[in-house]
Formats: C-alpha cells, structure tokens, sequence
C-alpha cells in the first residue's frame, strides 16, 4: 500500500509539469518492468522511479524521516542501500536506448528516484537524481538536464503514448451494456 501511495502522490505532482508544456506518461510498459513515471520536456527525459518507505516508530522527529544521499548510497535512519539506485539508473539505461531506437537519434535520459514523505540531505551528486516527492516539480529547472527541441519532444512522446496505449477492452460489441 505505501508503494501504491507514493506512485500516486509522485504523479500527482508530476502532473503539476503539464503546466509547463511537458508531457508525463504513468506505468511505461517496458520489457519485464514497468517505468513509474517518464516526464519528456524542454529539459530533457526523466525516467522517476517512486519508493514508498515507511518511517521507523522508534525514532521521532526529523531525524525519523530522513535520508541521506552521498551521490552513491541511500541511508535511512534504520538501514543503507544502493538497490533502488541501481533500478532507477537501469531502467533510464532502458528507456535511453528504447527511445533512441524508436526516434532514430540519441536520446540522454535522466534517471530520478523519488522518496515522497522524507527529506533528502544530499551530500554529493550521483548517477541518480534522487528528490523528496515534494521536489517533483522542480525536475523542469535549469541544470538539471541537457536542454532538447520542442521537435525531439513530440517525436519521443508520440512514441511513448504509442507504447502506452496497449489496454485493450474487456467487452466486446453486442456484449451487455457499456
């Protein structure tokens, strides 16, 4: 359920981007995964993979709720990790070479992870872009990515809304009211 409620809560403040003329797309379908959130703007691709992560009951305060990120390692207050790290980095490796093939031009993709409900004190930068959930609309801000055209925009979002629109209807015609 936390995970199911972090996905929401990031996307809905991702959505908050559309203002700003990016597009966001929820559960990118990829091979054997899925991609929480893809965000395509002016400033270039972001691939967000959200963790939902329950604060520990034994510590109180801001120290319970928050995670330290020296560029390479997350550490909570009650453990350290690099996975989540490695899926966000493995999956914009993924989307960066699935979008570069359905575009025919090399297309960079940032890879973000995104911990809604803790604070994120970063000590150094890393691979990973790594945001509190409250972070997620500053995702568009200058230096956070290499700039590309409005052009390479539509032609990556097209793209992706193809793939994206894969559900197919569970009535068929004649079938009982729709």
């Amino acid at each position: 359920r936390a995970g199911y409620d972090a996905e929401l809560a990031v996307g809905q403040e991702l959505d908050q981007l559309m203002r700003q003329g990016a597009r966001v797309f929820h559960d990118f379908p990829a091979e054997n995964f899925n991609i929480d959130h893809v965000v395509i703007s002016h400033a270039g691709v972001f691939a967000v993979e959200t963790k939902g992560y329950t604060k520990p009951g034994s510590i109180t305060g801001r120290a319970g709720s928050t995670v330290y990120f020296d560029g390479k390692v997350l550490k909570f207050p009650t453990w350290s990790g690099m996975e989540p790290l490695d899926q966000a980095d493995r999956q914009a490796q993924w989307l960066a070479k699935w979008a570069s093939s359905a575009v025919g031009e090399t297309v960079d993709v940032v890879p973000v992870l995104a911990l809604p409900g803790w604070w994120v004190e970063r000590t150094q930068r890393g691979p990973v872009r790594v945001i509190s959930g409250g972070e997620a609309t500053k995702l568009l801000d200058a230096g956070n990515a290499k700039s590309i055209s409005a052009q390479l925009v539509q032609r990556i979002a097209h793209r992706v809304e193809q793939r994206c629109r894969t559900v197919v209807p569970t009535y068929r015609s004649g079938e009982g009211n729709v």
